[in-house]
């Protein structure tokens, strides 16, 4: 059975930095498409990134980009989600999910999380000075 973990989430000031973990047991990270979506109290779901399994293809949130970068540690079988100048509005829980290979179109359609076959319990990330 398939389990995810994130990790790394926590309390920091705008413009802050944290790196977010999503680390897996039982499948080979490597060969799947990671995805990271987030939801803020009171908001639907949004897709935040992805990461090919098969080309290492990224893919970002609009508002996001230039601030947030995903990657992968296939020796700890871990992908990351380093996040930078952090805004208020970056403030949700953020989710970690997988499917095999390739990542789902429409990372923007609020539910794009659907198309992942597994997904980890969430990590608060929380931007207030």
């Amino acid at each position: 059975q398939v389990q995810l973990v994130e990790s790394g989430g926590g309390l920091v000031q705008p413009g802050g930095s944290l790196r977010l973990s999503c680390t897996a047991s039982a499948i080979a990270l490597e060969k799947y498409a990671v995805g990271w979506f987030r939801q803020a109290p009171g908001k639907e779901r949004e897709g935040v990134s992805c990461i090919n399994g098969r080309d290492g293809k990224e893919y970002y949130l609009d508002s996001v980009k230039g601030r947030f970068t995903i990657s992968r540690d296939n020796g700890n079988n871990t992908v990351y989600l380093h996040t930078s100048s952090l805004k208020a509005e970056d403030t949700a829980v953020y989710y970690c999910a997988t499917r095999f290979d390739l990542c789902p179109l429409g990372l923007s359609n609020q539910y794009w999380y659907l198309y992942f076959d597994s997904r980890g319990q969430g990590t608060q990330v929380t931007v207030s000075s």
